[in-house]
This record gives structure tokens, C-alpha cells and sequence, in this order.
């Protein structure tokens, strides 16, 4: 059980390998690389999910001894890139810069509302309440798609399809979490601190972090650079 979970981060590791090389251009490559390092840095709040969340045992037991793991931000780096590339590679769609011009609309003075607003929402909460931290991040991270949305209605049909296309997705990954250990689940999960809800054996926790992820990160890349979706008739 100690490599579990390393097995597991770098088993999503191959399908990013497999959806970066499906990628048309350098440029499109290079986009999901980038996405993926920054994204990685999300591995670094593992120790607010140790041991409220989980307990995974994990290289060098740094999970249990510090609450970071490498394992981490290997997951973070796969998830990052496959959630930002899934809608334009299912539906061969490319991205283009806004024009200056265009990025006048009322609701684009509320862009660094927008970026702020995740990390400010996590703070606030984990200091005024005694939620799990999943849950933070879950309430976090639809409040701050919500917004990106309304800042940027563009995206909306993106966000809504990624997250639905990475629910699927991490739901039959995750199913081969259970077919290589079927009780891993309950002996790293705190279900006692959850819903206790599981649907074929995964969290419903889980799939809610899925849907949060494929909404909110789905949109960031293309929020902080001023790029869009380019429609197929232009």
C-alpha cells in the first residue's frame, strides 16, 4: 500500500503523456505545460487535507511526518493540464487573443475580483469555519467559476462541458484506484469527517472535487492571458 498512491498520480501521469502528444501544435503543447506547472503548485496545500481529509501513505512517509508529499504535485500537474485541454480537444477547437479593444466590457472590471476571489473565499472560510477542507475548496472553487462566468460569459459553455467531461474522466480513473486496492478507499479516506456517501466505491467528495475542478481551472488559463475560445467559422 506504501506506492499506491505514487502508482496511481503517475498512471494519470500517462493519460496526460497521451493528450499532450494528441495536441495539434508546439504552441497547444506549450499551453498545457505551462497550465500544468502552475497548476502542480496546488500540490503544495496537501497539508490542509492531512489528515482532516486523507492519510496516504507516501514516499518516504512525508505525508504522515509532514503533510507534503511528492505525490502531490504530480497529481496536480496531470490534472491541471488534461482539465484545461479537454474541450478543445474533444471538439478540435484552437484559442486566440481578445483584442484590447474588447476587453472593455462593464464586466471586465471585475477581472482581478475574479483571480482573488478563490484564495480569498479559502481563507475566510477555513478561519470563520470548522469545515473539512474539501468542502472549502469545493465552495471556493464554484464561487470563483460562478464569477469568471459572469466576467467572462465566453467560457461558460467551456466550463460547463469540462466539468463534465472530467467527472467521466476521473470517475473510471479513479475506478482503477479501487481495482488495484479495493479497500484503500476506506483506510486512507476519512469518511468518518465526510458524507459517508460512495458511489461504486469513490467518495462522492471525489466527484465533487472532479466537477469543481473541470469548472473553475478550466477557465483560469484563459481568463489571466485575455485568450478565448476561436469559434469554427472564424
Amino acid at each position: 500500500m506504501q506506492y499506491i498512491w505514487l502508482i496511481w498520480s503517475l498512471m494519470l501521469v500517462v493519460i496526460w503523456v497521451l493528450v499532450y502528444f494528441f495536441q495539434r501544435s508546439k504552441a497547444e503543447r506549450r499551453e498545457m505545460f505551462i497550465v500544468s506547472v502552475w497548476t502542480s503548485l496546488l500540490g503544495l496545500t496537501e497539508p490542509l487535507f492531512v489528515p482532516e481529509y486523507w492519510l496516504p501513505p507516501s514516499l518516504f512517509n512525508l505525508a504522515l511526518r509532514t503533510g507534503f508529499d511528492i505525490e502531490s504535485l504530480i497529481f496536480a500537474f496531470a490534472a491541471g493540464g488534461i482539465v484545461f485541454v479537454l474541450y478543445q480537444l474533444t471538439f478540435h477547437k484552437k484559442h486566440q487573443q481578445i483584442p484590447k479593444m474588447s476587453r472593455h466590457s462593464s464586466r471586465h472590471r471585475f477581472h482581478y475580483v475574479v483571480v482573488l476571489l478563490v484564495p480569498v473565499i479559502i481563507l475566510v472560510l477555513f478561519i470563520a469555519t470548522k469545515l473539512n477542507p474539501i468542502y472549502i475548496f469545493i465552495i471556493a472553487g464554484i464561487a470563483g467559476g460562478l464569477a469568471a462566468w459572469y466576467c467572462r460569459p465566453d467560457l461558460g459553455k467551456k466550463m460547463i462541458i469540462s466539468a463534465g467531461l472530467f467527472l467521466v474522466l476521473y470517475y473510471f480513473y479513479f475506478l482503477t484506484l479501487i481495482a488495484l486496492v479495493p479497500n484503500y478507499v476506506t483506510a486512507v479516506w476519512n469518511i468518518k469527517a465526510l458524507s459517508g456517501i460512495l458511489i461504486t466505491g469513490i467518495p462522492f467528495e471525489e466527484l465533487l472535487f472532479a466537477v469543481t475542478l473541470g469548472f473553475y481551472w478550466s477557465s483560469v488559463y484563459e481568463h489571466l492571458t485575455w485568450r478565448r475560445i476561436k469559434n469554427n467559422t472564424e
